[in-house]
């Protein structure tokens, strides 16, 4: 598992301050609290989704205040909603973690996935346009350059962006939704289980179901879509071995 390091989160907009720079009370309706809240969420999603939060990573409250210069009550709020996303494991008297997927919930989350995407690109076939295999293959080019460059935290964003776009083509946004949520939990659970299927893989198989649309060939994208996933679960170590201890000791 990649060595832990403390996460940048990014802010996208300081809390407006008041006269003497006093951060304004705002009531826990407002439109104000509303963002505030939801801007921690996405700072936090983002850093999991672009593997820059480990699972396990402490998320100390008054930090994340300090980050956002916002009031606990607020952090609190962020992390109940990560927590019912199930990006965050609660622990009551030691605080907020981000969450360790266990075997069994990873392997939920990537039969959800087979049976959202198989069935979305089978669909999208009979209706994508010219426009959109452009707009798949200018992603792709996208992925290609991220994967050269080893830019991990984008070409990790952008191979997950692929399955986002291919949703948001069916012009359903519950369904980009529904697929952005199980995508992030797929990131905490390749983090966990170490996956070793490459980002070059990744984005080969891509290419290939981009050309499977293209041709409108709904049989060929639905496989290539249930193949590509069952790739990546494959690499997942859900049963590592354990060590011989005889071994590891005479070793040392």
């Amino acid at each position: 598992m990649p060595a832990r390091g403390r996460a940048n989160l990014k802010v996208i907009r300081p809390v407006p301050r008041g006269r003497g720079g006093v951060t304004p009370v705002h009531d826990d309706t407002s439109p104000e609290t509303a963002t505030a809240t939801q801007r921690i969420v996405a700072s936090i999603t983002a850093a999991i989704a672009e593997r820059r939060l480990m699972p396990g990573t402490k998320l100390a409250e008054q930090q994340i205040a300090d980050i956002f210069q916002v009031s606990r009550t607020l952090v609190r709020q962020a992390l109940n909603q990560l927590s019912r996303d199930r990006l965050v494991r609660l622990d009551p008297g030691r605080g907020a973690f981000v969450a360790t997927p266990g075997v069994e919930e990873a392997r939920q989350v990537f039969e959800a996935r087979q049976m959202i995407e198989s069935a979305m690109v089978r669909q999208l076939c009979a209706r994508i346009t010219p426009a959109q295999v452009a707009e798949l293959r200018a992603h792709l080019q996208a992925e290609q350059a991220a994967v050269k460059r080893t830019d991990i935290p984008g070409r990790t964003r952008l191979l997950a962006d692929f399955h986002i776009v291919l949703a948001r083509m069916m012009g359903n946004e519950v369904l980009a939704q529904l697929l952005g949520d199980l995508l992030t939990r797929s990131s905490l659970i390749a983090l966990m289980y170490q996956s070793s299927h490459s980002a070059e893989a990744s984005f080969a198989e891509h290419v290939s179901i981009v050309e499977a649309l293209a041709r409108r060939d709904a049989r060929a994208a639905a496989r290539l879509t249930h193949d590509h996933l069952s790739s990546v679960e494959r690499n997942l170590r859900f049963d590592p071995r354990a060590p011989d201890l005889s071994q590891v000791l005479q070793a040392s």
